[in-house]
């Protein structure tokens, strides 16, 4: 067995990270954050990827706010 393959159980299963409300309005925060200290020559697909990754996390915490 090579020492590049992951073991059943471990992080790097290819799993979804589960991460708490406030785990993710945390995240939320500070990706908005980064998204409003980007420069003007920032390459679009890095800024519609971030959008993307903003609107899926406000998404994910609507249900919960109500």
């Amino acid at each position: 067995m090579s020492g590049w393959r992951s073991h059943d159980g471990q992080q790097s299963d290819r799993q979804p990270i589960k991460r708490s409300n406030d785990d993710k309005r945390l995240l939320l925060q500070r990706l908005k954050d980064e998204q409003a200290s980007f420069k003007p020559w920032v390459a679009e697909p890095i800024k519609s990827a971030l959008a993307k990754r903003i609107a899926e996390l406000e998404a994910d915490l609507a249900p919960a706010r109500r």
